[in-house]
């Protein structure tokens, strides 16, 4: 019954999403020949963050419930598109994300951008500037996220209450970021985790309680960012945020100009992947 349509609806649409997808879209190499032109089950696992096992089980039917976590970052993975998405929460018997919340889900053309700007230190992050997908060289410089809970990998919380390594940078960043939380609160009234988020600051910060009674405003403009790296030393890189039309997202890219030292260090963290330990 599991390697029926009926019985696994699932499974063929994990399998035919996975075959579909180029490695070179999602940043990959590719070596030598390939008996499928599709993601391999240990790339697709990697990416997502899951065990190539439960990924297996997932295939195969023998696993039929994913959380929507899970859920959340195969979508990601694979690229999908929203309509493809929410078809996957409904095959996983979940909710499609609802109005009123925040969708941290990544369209395959960004998806495509982040994976060519693989010579630059990219991220994405949904709009209450939680972290939602990176380069490599993102994770070699700043370090790996996948090694904390999801929930620590948003950048207010890093800035304001030090849950993330904080980085030596302007000033201005901090009353953008509490503009940007506060006009969230405003399109996603329901999401009880931008609402947690809020609180947890207030509480846990002066500095944001202050901005935020003030009702700060700020936009993000080009900045420099100083990273200490345990491998190279200080980085001392430009910071642009761009956004994306018509998906709430921000795209945040690093850089260094050509032949300057900070870019030979940034090649060096490419080549040899050393991250921060």
């Amino acid at each position: 019954m599991t390697g029926s349509s009926a019985g696994n609806a699932l499974g063929e649409a994990l399998r035919g999403w996975r075959d579909r997808l180029s490695p070179l879209d999602v940043g990959l190499p590719v070596f030598g020949s390939r008996r499928a032109s599709g993601l391999r089950r240990e790339e697709l696992s990697a990416l997502a963050g899951l065990s190539v096992d439960y990924l297996v089980r997932l295939e195969q039917g023998r696993a039929r419930n994913p959380s929507e976590q899970v859920v959340a970052a195969l979508a990601r993975a694979l690229q999908l598109t929203a309509a493809e998405r929410d078809h996957l929460h409904r095959l996983a018997h979940l909710p499609p994300p609802s109005s009123g919340v925040i969708d941290s889900h990544v369209p395959p053309s960004v998806q495509r951008l982040v994976a060519r700007l693989g010579e630059l230190p990219v991220a994405v992050f949904s709009a209450d500037w939680t972290l939602v997908t990176w380069s490599p060289l993102w994770a070699a410089l700043l370090g790996d996220p996948l090694g904390l809970p999801a929930a620590e990998r948003n950048i207010v919380a890093a800035a304001f209450l030090g849950s993330l390594p904080v980085r030596r940078g302007s000033l201005t960043l901090e009353p953008a970021l509490v503009a940007d939380l506060r006009a969230a609160t405003v399109r996603y009234p329901a999401d009880r985790g931008l609402a947690e988020l809020v609180r947890r600051c207030l509480a846990g910060s002066e500095r944001f309680a202050e901005l935020w009674r003030a009702g700060a405003v700020g936009e993000h403009t080009h900045d420099r960012k100083v990273v200490a790296h345990p491998a190279v030393g200080e980085v001392v890189l430009d910071c642009d945020v761009l956004t994306v039309p018509g998906a709430d997202l921000k795209i945040v890219v690093y850089s260094a100009a050509a032949g300057s030292a900070d870019a030979e260090k940034l090649d060096f963290l490419r080549v040899t992947g050393i991250a921060v330990g």
